[in-house]
């Protein structure tokens, strides 16, 4: 038989020992395994005189129980000092100074369109969006633009062959936006309808094939070109500051009558074309099924990418899509 006394001592010992989980696991093997020394103690408890057995065996069990119970605790602050060791490893420093993280942020065209939208809710109207691909209905025949009207060629509007029985096209402003709504809205009606429009127009310092636009849409009663020109010059105080002042100028549109360009005034005294207005023509209030002798109304539109190279005194309206981060950053 084994000296129990010494085998409790050598478990002790080998328990402090062991510095890793791995070191205890081998201990554990040791001292309480198949083939440790308490087991080869028990199996000797047969060959002991009747009357020692059962002291023997108890005092077995005890040790047995002394050594799970070293190993127990040995494996208590073996794992705390694991942990501690790890989370020392993977600490971060919240007070440490990072580098300055680059942000993003709107792009011009996105920061004006939001403005623009923006200062017309804050005098009263919503804001109307469409699809891009119309038929001609919407895009020329309810705005009152004839078949021999030159924006009808393939050389102003991009035509796409869906196979459908009507003519489709990329639109080329968003006037259909107005159409549409005036189709389904009862009047009175105060809307601007931003969006992007296309035409055949070669990239260059002052036209972009695929730009920007937005239109506003006024339908109610007792509505004259007093209330248009108005309109204009809020816009143009809130958009651009109270020093700017508007004026305008007779013009031709096809959808409108009377019709007129509206400009703004520089720093120089010079006068700077911004986009087109008018009285929204009584035949495309008829092709909307409103009756023209009830109602009256009036329309304006212009671009959004121009107004921004205006805004910026930018000197090609193409650098507005090239996505050069130079460039952008700047704003």
């Amino acid at each position: 038989m084994f000296d129990l006394d010494n085998l409790a001592d050598e478990a002790e010992n080998a328990c402090n020992s062991a510095s890793t989980s791995e070191e205890l696991a081998q201990v554990q093997s040791q001292f309480l395994g198949k083939k440790s020394k308490l087991v080869s103690a028990k199996k000797e408890l047969g060959s002991l005189p009747a009357e020692e057995r059962a002291s023997t065996g108890k005092e077995l069990n005890l040790l047995r129980s002394q050594i799970e119970q070293l190993i127990a605790d040995r494996k208590a602050v073996l794992q705390e000092t694991e942990w501690n060791s790890k989370f020392a490893e993977e600490r971060q420093d919240l007070t440490e100074k990072l580098n300055t993280i680059s942000r993003g942020h709107l792009h011009l065209i996105t920061q004006a369109r939001d403005e623009l939208e923006d200062v017309f809710i804050g005098m009263g109207y919503t804001v109307a969006e469409g699809p891009e691909v119309e038929t001609a209905w919407y895009n020329f025949e309810a705005l009152n633009i004839p078949d021999w009207h030159p924006a009808r060629g393939n050389f102003d509007t991009i035509f796409v062959d869906l196979g459908e029985p009507e003519e489709v096209m990329l639109r080329s402003h968003t006037s259909p936006v107005q159409v549409r709504t005036m189709e389904v809205q009862e009047p009175p009606i105060y809307i601007v309808a931003p969006g992007r429009t296309f035409r055949t127009d070669s990239a260059d310092a002052t036209h972009l094939p695929a730009f920007n636009q937005i239109e506003g849409l006024v339908i109610d009663k007792e509505i004259t070109m007093g209330d248009l020109a108005g309109t204009i010059d809020s816009f143009v105080h809130a958009f651009f500051g109270q020093e700017v002042k508007s004026r305008l100028r007779p013009s031709y549109f096809p959808f409108t009558e009377p019709s007129a360009e509206f400009d703004i005034s520089r720093a120089d005294g010079s006068w700077l074309e911004l986009g087109g207005c008018g009285m929204v023509h009584p035949n495309v209030l008829r092709n909307c099924k409103i009756d023209p002798e009830e109602w009256q109304g009036f329309a304006f539109g212009f671009g959004i990418d121009r107004l921004v190279s205006m805004r910026y005194q930018l000197d090609d309206i193409r650098e507005l899509v090239v996505n050069d981060a130079r460039f952008l950053r700047q704003f």
